[in-house]
């Protein structure tokens, strides 16, 4: 028997895009400022955030992020 037969690789563990880890964070900011006692406009930075995800993803298609 070959050592590659016997031996089974362990799987990969699948690292965050970058578009991913941004949006996670914009999500963690978006809570806190929603539950703060400061003004917050949620329906702008819900407008903001979608724009950076979506150049992010288009970055991320061209190998660029």
């Amino acid at each position: 028997m070959s050592l590659e037969t016997e031996i089974k690789p362990l799987p990969t563990a699948r690292q965050k895009s970058v578009t991913e880890a941004f949006e996670a964070y914009c999500e963690a900011v978006f809570e806190r400022r929603r539950n703060s006692e400061e003004e917050f406009d949620e329906a702008g930075y819900r407008e903001a955030m979608e724009l950076a995800l979506a150049r992010l993803r288009q970055l991320e298609e061209e190998g660029l992020a």
